[in-house]
């Protein structure tokens, strides 16, 4: 199995626990509001990944694979990546709070998954092409999340521009991390741009907010659920395996997130999958089947394959 498959299969993974987490979240909103809880999710998924670092860099030097000049030049990376990174998922997350309280969740979730098209197009400034191909299982996969969420595009309302503006932040998420996954430690990666949301989503709730104790050990099991699955584990994901995966493929296997919600939704919750919704997850599989497919064997791989394009 080649870095490309494998990369394919930890997003997917993350794109499960995502999908899986939207019951615990929205559990959680009834003991606190969005900045607070985004930010004590965000510092359990930093802590969380401590004793992993911890025991990697332990690990590193009994086998002689600590290096001090290169550690120094990485450090360097990794606070700008760690800065950027987290500053990005800040501003998305909490656009994507505010604009649900404007806009229903399923309205939400189909203008959040626009990254599908966005991503390709921003990655054009960036150098990184996607073929033919990867546009029309994009534009199919947007299909299928219509057909998922059974929402009407028309009418936006300022929570559906939030939600549109987070969108947009997510798309730069993605290609943030495909940038810097490649130079620096995923895991450490990872735990920086948790502490930087975290700290970020702690002053805008006392800015804006009333945090209590009280509050957050009422939703410290949603709480703990989100910040060491979705956070610890699932972003992490994200940048281990977007390191062998084209951006536009990534968030096309990303955009599963909304079908593993639909399906928790049914097994979890009880939740009735109408013909149409199950139409749509068919269409986002199918998309991504086909991204995914086999091509022919060039010097220099298109957009649609698994292996990273020049860049």
């Amino acid at each position: 199995m080649g870095k490309g498959a494998i990369g394919v299969m930890l997003l997917t993974l993350a794109s499960f626990i995502w999908g899986s987490s939207f019951a615990a979240q929205s559990i959680g909103m009834e003991y606190v509001e969005p900045a607070t809880f985004n930010a004590a999710r965000f510092f359990v998924g930093a802590l969380s990944l401590l004793p992993v670092i911890w025991a990697r860099s332990v690990w590193a030097k009994r086998a002689g694979l600590f290096a001090e000049p290169l550690a120094r030049l990485e450090s360097g990376k990794l606070l700008k990546a760690g800065l950027l990174c987290g500053a990005a998922l800040f501003i998305g997350a909490t656009l994507q709070q505010m604009g649900i309280v404007y806009t229903s969740v399923g309205k939400a979730g189909f203008i959040t998954a626009l990254y599908i098209i966005i991503v390709p197009i921003l990655g054009l400034f960036m150098g990184k092409k996607a073929a033919p191909r990867m546009w029309g299982c994009a534009a199919a996969a947007m299909a299928g999340l219509y057909f998922l969420c059974g929402v009407d595009p028309s009418a936006l309302n300022k929570g559906d521009v939030m939600v549109l503006a987070c969108a947009f932040l997510f798309s730069a998420h993605i290609l943030l991390i495909d940038h810097f996954s490649p130079l620096v430690d995923g895991v450490k990666l990872s735990c920086l741009q948790f502490l930087t949301s975290g700290v970020l989503s702690l002053i805008l709730a006392f800015m804006t907010e009333q945090p209590t104790l009280y509050g957050i050990w009422g939703a410290r099991m949603p709480i703990l659920f989100t910040g060491v699955l979705s956070c610890g584990v699932a972003y992490t994901l994200q940048i281990v395996g977007q390191k062998n995966v084209n951006p536009a493929l990534a968030s096309l296997v990303m955009s599963l997130e909304s079908v593993f919600s639909a399906i928790a939704g049914w097994a979890v919750l009880g939740e009735v999958l109408s013909a149409r919704e199950i139409s749509g997850c068919a269409m986002i599989f199918a998309a991504i089947i086909f991204a995914n497919g086999p091509v022919k064997k060039r010097k220099k791989t298109s957009g649609c394959s698994l292996e990273q394009p020049d860049s």
